[in-house]
């Protein structure tokens, strides 16, 4: 009968209440989790303690912050998904793309799997079992992998091998250089630190110096002072180059050349760094370091400009942030100009501190280079706003009308309205 409610249908759980149950799950986890690595760490000698926390963060510590980053991209989509900005079609996205739920879905699966892979890890070294704590790391890494390439049509694999294309696409400049090539690769070089991490994890698992007393020299293999390391440094910056030179060939634009110079000024930023290990001391004091300091002025200062003035165009913040509906956060933000002080103001002192990051004779301290990673994703993320904003303002300033959903072949063409 019409408005009767079935026993089955009142015995259901409410959203609200299902929300509220795994919130309280995903807390307990994350206390237990605390709790168990807080112990292990406790149990290691004091003198060994620094060292023990200081490989599980290079194994973990590139994967925790891809997981962040994803996390923040479904909030840049949220916040793109409440505004005037139709991020589908300046990323020429079509139907299939992930919604910011669903990236906070695979965001919190990351969050869930690395942290307590990374707690095995600490508890199985603290007890004894060394040969399984080594494989934790191992057997997280492979899982990643293989999720990323499974051919099946599960985890989103539409998904999946669009953004696998674009990372070709990214490495093998062959095409014109359409938007979400440049734009994925500017995040790149906002994870370098995590590139290097990811190599020398791999290195110490291919040579089996996993939880074992070789990673400690530094003159070693995979060790700190290995020219592997300012090589992976520099490669998303050398994408990025090789990205604005296909652009120029395409276009014929010098905004493109003076674009690739900007990338071109963090190549002496790394390698002079690097240099530190292999010359003598007298020389590094007398000639490099200098030469270092003043090509980490000469890329952050060109940076900080690039930033302000082409990616996001301060004559075009006045349209920032502009939202269908007006709340609270829409009117805190909008026409604010405390906002657009904020922005500059910690994009200049992020740009300017992620020298730090790129120079592998300052990074003795972990969890101050962790720290200024975060920082530096937390600038990209703020940036990623103002860059797709202006994106959409061309778009819509040019009278281009993008109603119809592009081919995939045509997704490989380049679109004169796109700046690199």
């Amino acid at each position: 009968m019409k408005g009767i409610i079935s026993p089955v249908q009142n015995a259901m759980p409410s959203p609200t209440f299902l929300w509220r149950f795994k919130v309280t799950l995903f807390l307990i986890w994350g206390l237990t989790c605390c709790k168990i690595s807080w112990d292990s760490v406790m149990r290691m000698d004091a003198n060994l303690r620094d060292l023990f926390l200081y490989e599980a963060f290079l194994y973990y510590n590139p994967l925790l912050l891809v997981t962040m980053m994803v996390w923040l991209w479904g909030v840049n989509l949220w916040v793109f998904l409440q505004s005037t900005v139709s991020y589908t079609k300046v990323f020429d996205l079509d139907q299939n793309h992930l919604t910011h739920r669903e990236m906070w879905k695979c965001s919190t699966w990351m969050t869930i799997i690395v942290p307590t892979s990374m707690t095995a890890y600490l508890y199985l070294y603290s007890h004894g079992e060394v040969s399984l704590a080594a494989s934790q790391p191992v057997l997280l890494y492979i899982l990643v992998a293989v999720i990323l390439i499974f051919p099946f049509d599960i985890f989103y694999l539409s998904s999946r091998y669009f953004f696998l294309r674009t990372l070709l696409r990214i490495a093998l400049p062959l095409q014109p250089i359409t938007f979400p090539d440049f734009f994925v690769a500017d995040i790149l070089t906002s994870m370098a630190k995590v590139f290097s991490d990811l190599e020398r994890s791999v290195c110490r698992m291919v040579n089996r110096q996993v939880a074992t007393i070789a990673w400690l020299e530094a003159d070693s293999v995979c060790g700190s002072h290995s020219v592997a390391i300012p090589m992976v440094l520099v490669l998303p910056y050398l994408w990025r180059l090789l990205q604005c030179l296909r652009q120029y060939r395409d276009t014929k634009e010098k905004n493109c050349l003076f674009n690739a110079l900007k990338y071109s000024t963090a190549v002496p930023v790394i390698f002079l760094s690097a240099l530190k290990y292999h010359v003598v001391h007298e020389k590094w004091e007398t000639l490099y370091r200098p030469l270092w300091l003043l090509s980490s002025v000469i890329n952050s200062l060109y940076s900080f400009y690039w930033d302000i003035t082409r990616d996001w165009d301060l004559s075009g913040f006045s349209r920032i942030f502009k939202f269908n509906k007006s709340s609270i956060v829409s009117n805190m933000l909008y026409g604010r100009q405390w906002i657009y002080f904020w922005v500059i103001g910690s994009n200049f002192v992020l740009r300017c501190s992620w020298t730090y990051k790129l120079s592998a004779h300052l990074r003795h301290n972990y969890l101050t280079v962790f720290a200024i990673t975060l920082m530096e994703m937390l600038r990209r993320f703020q940036w990623i706003f103002f860059r797709v904003e202006n994106e959409w303002n061309k778009i819509t300033r040019s009278g281009v009308q993008l109603t119809e959903i592009p081919r995939e072949e045509e997704k490989l063409l380049g679109s004169n309205i796109h700046d690199v």
